[in-house]
């Protein structure tokens, strides 16, 4: 095996383009070591031109290293955009590091109406997982919520399927849609939506579909001031803008995914969020762990 003490300008360009491209990491290594690379310090390389934490890419990686079948990924939208069963989506912003998309016209503004209203009789406070897997009244998140089944409703069912079909990959890979309703001076805190593999949670949370590989935050009204979508890592704020959303992937646990909800001055927020696994999910007990 060839050693490789520094990573070269053409290697670090060929692992972004690589993963920009979609092939998970389990598909760089085995290329890497396909060309001679040591397998360990290749892990080390891609962690570090991915800035993801190597422990979380070490579990990412182990399907790869015991035969079994690695988990789906979704694929990106690139601008400038494109139409799904007639609906046009729009992509004003590209970020490569995190993985980040802007979608303009996701949602019509009917769509963002009747989710609100299908929503707001079974607002619950929402909850949080702790490190032992268990759901919690958290003080960085002070909204309230609702999960919706999968399909359980026309409506939910369209825009289940019109993800699925921007994203590729199938409905049920996706959690249950959550809506969720923030009034004035409510936020929730940084965090990340992807299970960390060093915390005791991580086996139960990723037993019923894999780790969390993206998500898609919909905007469904424009506050008045405040209630913004701040990543702080990489110094962005999306502004929540009715019908718009941000979509954001996570690749092995990827630490520039931070994010928090920022908190609404003036008015409310309302948004709809899709969380994506690499497996299908099939836990009838929703987790709550973003917005």
């Amino acid at each position: 095996m060839r050693s490789r003490t520094s990573i070269s300008p053409e290697l670090r360009e060929w692992i972004l383009t690589t993963t920009r491209a979609g092939h998970g990491v389990p598909d760089v290594l085995r290329l890497m070591k396909e060309n001679g690379y040591d397998p360990r310090q290749s892990r080390s390389i891609v962690a570090e031109v991915l800035k993801l934490p190597l422990a979380a890419l070490n579990a990412t990686t182990s399907h790869a290293t015991t035969g079994a079948p690695q988990g789906l990924r979704t694929k990106h939208p690139e601008a400038p955009g494109v139409i799904v069963d007639g609906h046009s989506i729009d992509v004003s912003l590209s970020v490569d590091a995190p993985t980040l998309r802007v979608l303009d016209g996701i949602l019509s503004e009917q769509e963002c109406v009747d989710l609100i209203e299908l929503a707001r009789p079974r607002l619950q406070r929402t909850l949080t997982v702790d490190a032992d897997g268990r759901h919690q009244v958290d003080h960085r998140r002070t909204s309230e919520g609702i999960f919706f089944s999968l399909n359980e409703m026309p409506l939910i069912g369209r825009i289940e399927q019109r993800l699925s079909r921007l994203l590729e990959i199938p409905v049920n890979h996706g959690e249950g849609l959550q809506v969720l309703h923030y009034r004035p001076g409510q936020e929730y805190e940084p965090h990340y939506d992807w299970f960390d593999p060093e915390l005791p949670s991580f086996g139960p949370m990723t037993k019923v579909g894999g780790q969390r590989i993206a998500s898609v935050v919909m905007y469904l009204n424009t506050p008045e001031s405040g209630g913004g979508t701040d990543f702080p890592e990489i110094g962005l704020t999306v502004t929540a803008r009715r019908g718009s959303a941000v979509y954001f992937a996570y690749e092995g646990g990827d630490r520039t995914s931070l994010h928090a909800g920022l908190p609404v001055i003036t008015g409310e927020k309302w948004i709809a969020t899709k969380w994506l696994r690499e497996w299908p999910y099939r836990n009838q007990r929703q987790t709550q762990t973003s917005g």
